[in-house]
């Protein structure tokens, strides 16, 4: 079994090695008030989008396999991937004004609007039913990733239809990113200022690609619903976005290993020291700083993203692998 392993970290190596193109093409739309494109210009093929994704239900809508460390892992709807597919197709119909595409985003738009839950504290959110046990987690989960992504797909959605109820759900998204994670909502308190939680647990995981992600919903909000539309939630969401923009340029350095980058800052006690985060995530961190830099023009993103684009080299993967194989043995993800 360990040979097994081992030999399965080898082959992942010499593909990560092998495949230095970048995760995803970035959009040239990325201020107009009309949402086109998302920010990153996904791919429907589920192979290119996420390999976790293996089947799909009667309406279209994705539906992943579990990770190695679920047990009984069992084919689920998993928020995320459905928004990134559903952004995918989209993309899909920009560019062909297809009217097959459209359905089928608004299917998975209506999957959204379905599933939802509505409180009167919370707002509007979604929860994700598989455990995370790296985590802890062993009842369905929040996340800021998730709010995001059903924040750009509702937008759309309105936007395509004029539905209002569409705009009041990625209205109601927002509500969980101003409570904290100790209090049901999706934003970690750390001395730096507000984390996006891609994964609500009893404690701060602090997932950088995650956090990263759920900035962008918010600036669609902002992008689509103006002052003029609706004051109030459109300083809202300029509010969430700038001040997770903020918590993001002062964390950076912590997630820095000087040759690598940390996946996580998760503390709990059970979890390894240090989680290097995988080539893949490196290269998609680093292209999402380059995004967030096209669209806000803050230096000091673009000084992190040339700066951990450096990392990407032989000897420092080969030095980061060791680290890597042992947090995931140790999280019984191999």
């Amino acid at each position: 079994m360990k040979i097994k392993k081992a030999l399965f970290m080898l082959s992942k190596l010499k593909a990560d090695i092998r495949n230095k193109s970048e995760p995803y093409k970035i959009s040239n739309d990325l201020r107009s008030q009309k949402l086109g494109e998302y920010y990153f210009l996904f791919e429907e093929d589920p192979s290119k989008l996420n390999r976790l994704i293996t089947e799909f239900d009667e309406q279209g809508i994705p539906v992943n396999s579990a990770y190695i460390d679920v047990k009984n892992g069992k084919p689920h709807y998993y928020p995320i991937s459905i928004g990134q597919y559903a952004l995918a197709v989209f993309n899909g119909f920009i560019h062909t004004d297809s009217e097959e595409k459209k359905n089928q985003f608004l299917r998975i738009a209506d999957w959204f609007q379905k599933n939802k839950t509505v409180d009167e504290t919370l707002g509007t959110f979604w929860f994700t039913d598989i455990p995370k046990p790296e985590y802890k987690v062993d009842k369905p989960w929040m996340s800021a990733f998730t709010q995001s992504r059903a924040i750009s797909v509702m937008l759309r959605a309105w936007q395509l239809t004029g539905n209002e109820e569409y705009l009041q759900s990625a209205t109601g998204a927002m509500a969980p990113f101003t409570i904290s994670q100790k209090e049901g909502g999706v934003s970690a308190i750390t001395k730096h200022g507000k984390f996006y939680e891609e994964y609500v647990a009893s404690e701060p995981t602090m997932v950088l690609d995650g956090h990263i992600f759920s900035l962008l919903g918010l600036y669609d909000y902002y992008r689509a619903v103006t002052e003029e539309n609706d004051k109030t939630n459109n300083l809202l969401s300029k509010d969430l976005f700038d001040e997770g923009v903020e918590s993001l340029i002062k964390w950076l350095p912590e997630y820095d290993m000087g040759y690598w980058l940390r996946f996580n800052m998760c503390k709990m006690n059970h979890y390894p020291e240090v989680d290097p985060c995988t080539i893949g995530y490196l290269r998609l961190v680093v292209l999402q700083l380059k995004l967030l830099y096209k669209i806000i023009g803050i230096r000091e993103l673009i000084d992190f993203a040339d700066k951990f684009e450096t990392y990407d080299r032989l000897p420092n993967i080969l030095r980061m692998y060791p680290v890597k194989y042992k947090a995931l043995k140790k999280l019984n993800r191999l």
